[in-house]
């Protein structure tokens, strides 16, 4: 029996990935659950079990071409069996539909007759789109006509799960229908010399779509301030050595992490995300905390789940491990889910200070500078103290100014007196 395995969706909105790697060949012979490719998807590489055993068929997508959510990948049977044509992605079944009330029966004479409307377009009732301004701009960037899209949200509004499900029908249908194109000839130099291409897709293209939807969706601010962190140099070299003992490379990240978490308790709605849909600010009670990691791919961000009930080495564990992972791009997608505050390290790298650009739809995104030695006043002498730039960007329509500035106040007083880094909050008394 042939069996026909398609791309399959592996959520967050993925609607395609990129084939990186086939682990085998036309012909070969495989079991179920034997990992048959490796696709790139929403910044992470996903493997692809086998769903049953038997022959290697025929494989429909090559190494990095792009693959549909719904479109077949591989063609399972037994030797010598019949291969089908591939069949189109299956479509979203339509929203189920609702029976208008029945009118109350009432003395008054029944109305005559008169001639039926015509039916308004099934995507717009009436030919009215009801879409937020974060729908209309995914389906204007995916080219979705916004009138033709069955809408599956409250009141008759199109969703993003609606756009991408309309795309996936308008991709299966062209590739049925459309020819192969003539193979554009790239030339390796221009009118000043040689260049090289390097391909737009993948992670790099999913970093470009991220960046853009939230510099166009959240009107972004930035505050910035220099924070003393001498204490917070000399608590760390003071606990490195315990850090070695326990197997743990102690940075500085674990303890800005810590501080970043009691300045959300303290000011929540850096730590909260809007629902246009349905018109709500969500502040999150819990703590997970995206790091930014550089990768040779290019940007990734493990997120540490409920950091306020983690001390020092857990994080810097945890910390270590999701960045090695990252970096080798073994990282499960579930780590890069969830996050409700992003921090962005560059000081790893050397920087002083930059203007980050919000992990959407999160409220905000903490950018921390290189410790350097600067002169400063101390009780009106002059002294090298240790010195830290925070930036922090925040969406501007959720969070005001003065609640950043008491967040930033909040870290300057934490990695001024770092013990309370390290302090365990005492259960409150109810």
């Amino acid at each position: 029996m042939v069996t026909e395995f398609r791309f399959p969706d592996v959520g967050e909105g993925i609607t395609e990935g990129t084939v990186k790697k086939w682990l085998v060949k036309e012909g070969d012979v495989v079991d179920e659950d034997q990992v048959l490719a490796e696709v790139e998807t929403d910044k992470a590489v996903v493997e692809m079990p086998a769903p049953v055993g038997g022959t290697i068929l025929r494989i429909h997508v090559q190494e990095d071409e792009v693959v549909n959510v719904g479109q077949v990948l591989v063609v399972i049977g037994e030797a010598g069996e019949a291969v089908p044509e591939p069949s189109a992605a299956p479509t979203p079944a339509p929203a189920p539909t609702v029976a208008a009330p029945v009118a109350p029966t009432s003395a008054a004479p029944a109305p005559t007759a008169v001639a039926a409307a015509p039916s308004a377009p099934t995507g717009a009732a009436g030919g009215k789109v009801r879409a937020t301004p974060k729908v209309r701009r995914l389906a204007k960037q995916r080219g979705v006509d916004l009138s033709t899209v069955d809408p599956t949200g409250s009141g008759g509004r199109i969703t993003e799960v609606d756009v991408n499900a309309a795309l996936a029908a308008m991709q299966a249908a062209a590739a049925v229908a459309a020819p192969k194109p003539a193979m554009k000839v790239k030339l390796n130099y221009d009118f000043y010399g040689h260049i090289k291409h390097r391909p737009f897709k993948g992670l790099r293209k999913v970093i470009a779509d991220n960046m853009v939807e939230s510099m166009y969706t959240a009107p972004h601010a930035t505050a910035m301030e220099e924070v003393d962190t001498s204490a917070l140099w000399e608590l760390r070299n003071e606990m490195k050595a315990e850090g070695e003992e326990q197997g743990v490379k102690l940075t500085f990240l674990p303890y800005i992490i810590m501080a970043t978490v009691k300045a959300l308790q303290k000011h929540p709605s850096l730590n909260s995300e809007l629902d246009e849909d349905e018109a709500d600010i969500i502040v999150k009670e819990y703590a997970n905390i995206g790091v930014a990691v550089d990768t040779d791919e290019g940007l990734m961000v493990p997120v540490l789940k409920r950091t306020e009930h983690k001390d020092v080495w857990q994080i810097a564990k945890e910390v270590e491990e999701l960045t090695k992972r990252a970096r080798s791009r073994k990282i499960d997608l579930a780590d890069l889910k969830g996050g409700s505050f992003t921090i962005s390290n560059y000081g790893s790298v050397g920087g002083m200070y930059g203007v980050p650009i919000i992990n959407f739809p999160e409220a905000a995104i903490l950018g921390v500078g290189r410790m350097r030695d600067v002169p400063r006043v101390v009780d009106g002498e002059i002294v090298v103290r240790k010195v830290m730039g925070l930036s922090v960007s925040f969406d501007h329509r959720i969070v005001d100014g003065a609640e950043v500035a008491g967040f930033i106040n909040t870290l300057k007083y934490l990695f001024e007196n770092p013990e309370e880094i390290l302090r365990k909050e005492e259960p409150s008394e109810d």
